[in-house]
């Protein structure tokens, strides 16, 4: 038969498919509006799909990617290293709802199923359990009674709760402080809706997990909200994944590491295909020195999530940890390529040249994304590098304007450019100022060469001992 949305053939497939990317859904309702909608239909069923332990599911963070772009399904399959892609097409008029899903297997480039939902907004919580459902059948997975709770599992039944999570998500994922300030509030109707909703709380939880950069919330406030709605979370349903890695997380930034572990194995082993959780692992791995173990695990994530700039930028600075340098410049010339105006990339690279004593080479990949905060600091310690002390001090002045206007990681980042200019007075004036904030790029300062000058100071060793870090 030939047919389908895009001309495909059909086929119906001979062996079970055990890699699916569930591409962006497309909002064809002619309405900016409901974006939220197509947006959170996808993630809701990557989360779901997500949950089978025989089927590698690729993380919104890969498959967004493609969102607005004309894909050719055979170059994505290749890309994302998967078997079979799931497109679909959202349109919404006024409370009538049309999804129409088609499974294609790239490799032949057949569409393997396809199929039209036709249901009330008021129906789409259970119309997503009943896609998981059809999509895992589609695969040829044969479902066990657990696997198919799973896969069909909700976390609501009202409709207006699960409306407003999913705009409470849209927002979250686009970081700005407004956005933010927008998933708070849907996130609290939410609850307010349903008070036994849990994913709402990891939302909470989420927001208030990022509330120092982009809400201006000092951490000592926000940490112990995130983990009072994360800890909530858990209460509700013990099987949330996500909620542990937030967790572990909130934990990790509050130098409680013993905790922050604990929290992030349970979630690898509730879901051990969640690569953020292994991404967030890595680095609290780092920071405990377990350098090792910290890149087996940023390299798994990589391998799950491989399109995800951040995590490819970490396995870098892992690299970087064990002292491979040539593996770590590779990584950062690997990321140029796909996208040359990632800022991280540039700051890698910065670092990488500061701990090989190469300045200037660490100011040229500095000054390439100047225009990025992120990137004051590595201006300033290749500047006091260069003996350019005027200019070093110019950023520290930046730094310092930042910090008086709420931006607390801002603290640490004066000190390393002091320890740079040889000035210890200052370099611990600014430590002691990002433990009294809890700093979250404190816990770094014993990670690379940067802080070596300081290593005998007794003051060095007081400040390990009151984060709960190793010497």
């Amino acid at each position: 038969l030939v047919g389908g949305f895009f001309g495909y053939k059909y086929l119906s497939p001979t062996k079970q498919i055990e890699s699916i990317a569930v591409m962006p859904f497309v909002n064809e309702s002619g309405n900016a509006d409901v974006e939220y909608l197509s947006d959170g239909m996808t993630e809701t069923l990557i989360r779901s799909l997500s949950q089978l332990a025989n089927l590698q599911v690729k993380p919104r963070s890969s498959v967004f990617r493609y969102k607005g772009k004309e894909t050719d399904s055979k170059t994505v399959g290749k890309e994302l290293n998967v078997q079979a892609i799931l497109n679909g097409r959202v349109v919404q008029r006024g409370d009538q709802l049309t999804l129409d899903l088609e499974l294609i297997d790239v490799q032949k480039d057949v569409v393997l199923w396809s199929e039209q939902y036709n249901r009330k907004q008021t129906d789409l919580v259970s119309l997503q359990s009943e896609i998981a459902k059809d999509v895992s059948t589609k695969l040829k997975l044969r479902l066990s009674g657990t696997d198919e709770a799973k896969v069909t599992k909700t976390s609501t039944v009202n409709p207006e709760a699960y409306q407003a999570y999913l705009k409470g998500r849209h927002y979250w994922n686009k970081r700005t402080s407004e956005d933010m300030q927008k998933a708070v509030e849907q996130f609290n109707l939410a609850v307010q809706k349903d008070p036994n909703y849990a994913l709402a709380y990891v939302g909470l939880a989420d927001c208030y997990v990022l509330a120092e950069t982009y809400l201006k919330i000092p951490l000592k406030e926000s940490l112990p909200r995130a983990k009072a709605y994360a800890t909530k979370a858990l209460e509700i349903d013990d099987s949330l994944g996500e909620a542990y890695a937030t967790l572990g997380l909130i934990n990790g930034n509050s130098w409680n590491w013993a905790e922050s572990e604990k929290a992030f194995k349970r979630s690898i082993e509730l879901s051990p295909n969640y690569a953020t959780a292994r991404h967030w692992y890595s680095r609290v791995l780092a920071v405990l020195g377990r350098k090792d173990e910290a890149l087996a695990e940023i390299k798994r994530a990589n391998e799950l999530d491989p399109l995800s700039l951040v995590i490819m930028s970490n396995v870098s600075d892992r690299y970087q940890d064990i002292g491979d340098y040539q593996s770590a410049i590779e990584q950062c010339r690997k990321l140029i390529e796909i996208d040359p105006g990632f800022f991280l990339v540039h700051n890698s690279l910065a670092r990488i040249y500061l701990d090989q004593k190469r300045p200037t080479e660490a100011l040229a990949a500095a000054e390439k994304a100047r225009d990025n905060p992120g990137t004051t600091v590595y201006l300033g310690m290749a500047y006091a590098r260069l003996e350019r002390r005027n200019e070093a001090l110019a950023m520290i002045k930046i730094l310092e304007e930042r910090f008086a206007n709420g931006e607390e990681r801002a603290a640490t980042n004066i000190a390393r450019v002091y320890v740079e200019l040889g000035d210890k007075e200052k370099t611990f004036e600014w430590l002691e100022k990002a433990f009294q904030v809890r700093d979250a790029e404190l816990h770094w300062f014993r990670v690379g060469p940067t802080f070596d000058p300081i290593r005998d100071d007794p003051r060095y060793k007081d400040l390990l001992k009151r984060m709960n870090l190793p010497e």
